[in-house]
């Protein structure tokens, strides 16, 4: 299973950005946008909607290193029902 990034909508999660129990953020880092829910959000006060726009601004870059950008990956199509 795989959940999506409410920054910016990439499906490959591997688990929830914020437990459903507690709350807490995962400390998973989006692929796609570079947001680490738990850090980025708790830690750092930045806001989801912050973040996304500071991300398109930027041409919506594959932000991992340690993970390969989908062949069919279109960041556009993604974010279109975020914004």
């Amino acid at each position: 299973m795989s959940y999506q990034c409410p920054v910016c909508g990439f499906p490959g999660l591997f688990e929830p950005a914020r437990s459903p129990q507690t709350g807490a953020g995962s400390y998973e880092i989006c692929p796609s946008c570079g947001f680490e829910f738990g850090v980025s959000d708790d830690d750092l006060g930045r806001t989801y909607e912050e973040w996304r726009t500071e991300w398109i601004d930027r041409g919506m870059p594959w932000s991992s290193n340690g993970r390969l950008q989908p062949p069919d990956w279109k960041p556009e199509l993604q974010v279109a029902p975020l914004i």
